[in-house]
């Protein structure tokens, strides 16, 4: 199979807003807050894109018209032969995630986020074959909202003030093909519950929940309390509570570079159908660090500088 790497195809929202002169895009949800999205154009005349935007990923899909996979047959495909701009590499690239892999031939175009256009982006970003792109050399800041449809945003290029309270807070990014950062503890009620001597986390978009290693997620569960292990398959396991008790719950804090980032009940917890479910999780994969998914990074206005290879976060509104 022969795909196009550019972004990854998801749902769609196509709004559009220019703010501080930068490029800002409203993203949309769906699925009870579970998945963020929205639009990018490829080449010249741009070809409409509906895409994740996750930072847990360092390559970048869509699927092309040389991609014959069956999947895909019903979905719009990047054409570079309807692209002015188009620049074919016929360079492979393949890669392997925990579920599968793909196979690539790697190409150049525009791509337009928002206001902005980036001329020539190389289809991979993060890589040790290929180097990084302009694109994750600059900043850009996420804000996750989980209450109205078209407050959330995705900002290259700047901070907007408006969207979180207090300072940022700058962490070190200590792996740099990705937005992993050390975790000094997690605390319940004032005492170390997990993490202990310390653990590693990645800030990724592109999940929902916030995953860790079985050992350091069951710990947390237990001191949350009164909840009960509903079901596990090969990607998480779901633990419930009745909602009732969600007003007695502590709060779980996160301490990142000595401050102190806490999770309330609300913001820890998934309601579906009137029934309440823990957002903290593990698979059958036992990872080695945290992944502080969209459940955390709803509570942060989360800015990204590669360039400075540090993360910011502080309180959003």
């Amino acid at each position: 199979q022969e795909w196009f790497v550019v972004l990854q195809a998801s749902t769609y929202c196509d709004l559009f807003l220019e703010r501080q002169g930068s490029a800002a895009m409203h993203i949309c949800f769906i699925n009870l807050q579970l998945t963020y999205y929205g639009t990018i154009y490829i080449g010249t005349p741009p070809q409409p894109f509906k895409v994740l935007f996750d930072t847990g990923s360092s390559p970048l899909w869509v699927p092309s018209i040389s991609c014959k996979d069956k999947a895909y047959s019903k979905h719009h495909r990047f054409d570079p032969r309807k692209s002015s701009t188009f620049h074919g590499t016929g360079q492979p690239f393949s890669i392997k995630y925990g579920k599968g892999s793909v196979e690539v031939i790697l190409g150049r175009d525009t791509v337009k986020l928002g206001i902005q256009t980036y001329k020539y982006l190389t289809v991979l970003c993060i890589s040790k074959a290929i180097r990084p792109t302009p694109l994750l050399l600059i900043l850009h800041t996420i804000y996750l909202c989980f209450r109205k449809t078209d407050g959330s945003m995705v900002i290259f290029g700047g901070i907007d003030q408006s969207y979180f309270t207090g300072r940022i807070n700058w962490i070190p990014v200590i792996y740099k093909y990705q937005w992993r950062i050390a975790v000094d503890s997690i605390l319940v009620n004032s005492k170390k519950i997990a993490c202990r001597d310390g653990c590693q986390a990645v800030l990724d978009t592109g999940t929902s929940l916030l995953l860790g290693p079985k050992s350091e997620i069951n710990q947390i569960q237990q001191a949350i309390g009164k909840v009960r292990l509903t079901f596990a398959d090969f990607l998480h396991t779901v633990h419930s509570f009745n909602c009732r008790n969600l007003r007695k719950m502590p709060n779980v804090v996160f301490v990142i570079n000595g401050i102190q980032y806490p999770l309330t009940p609300q913001a820890y917890t998934r309601k579906d159908n009137g029934h309440c479910k823990s957002g903290f999780s593990s698979g059958s994969k036992d990872y080695d660090h945290l992944i502080l998914g969209d459940m955390f990074l709803r509570e942060y206005y989360s800015v990204f500088d590669r360039g400075n290879n540090q993360v910011g976060l502080a309180k959003a509104v």
